[in-house]
């Protein structure tokens, strides 16, 4: 319960910010601790989703680079952003 406050009140102060660029520099601090914890996370041989805005593709880690990893997906080797990965 406490996460979901914490999320409400980051919510609330995202909400807050009235500038294109301070929201810009927000997404791209967000997109950085995505990979962050892609390259923590994720490991080669790892069963991952893909995931896309309308679907989930299951794949395997073969290789990990620093912000992407080579994804095989049905029968298809794909470099994907961490941040487009959940672990299975």
């Amino acid at each position: 319960k406490r996460r979901v406050n914490s999320m409400n009140g980051i919510k609330t102060e995202i909400s807050k910010i009235d500038n294109l660029t301070e929201l810009n520099a927000l997404s791209t601090y967000i997109k950085e601790c995505k990979a962050h914890l892609g390259r923590t996370t994720l490991s080669v041989g790892m069963e991952v989703w893909v995931v896309q805005k309308t679907k989930r593709t299951a794949g395997v880690i073969t290789k990990m680079k620093l912000k992407k990893a080579n994804v095989d997906m049905r029968g298809s080797s794909y470099s994907v952003p961490f941040s487009m990965m959940e672990p299975k």
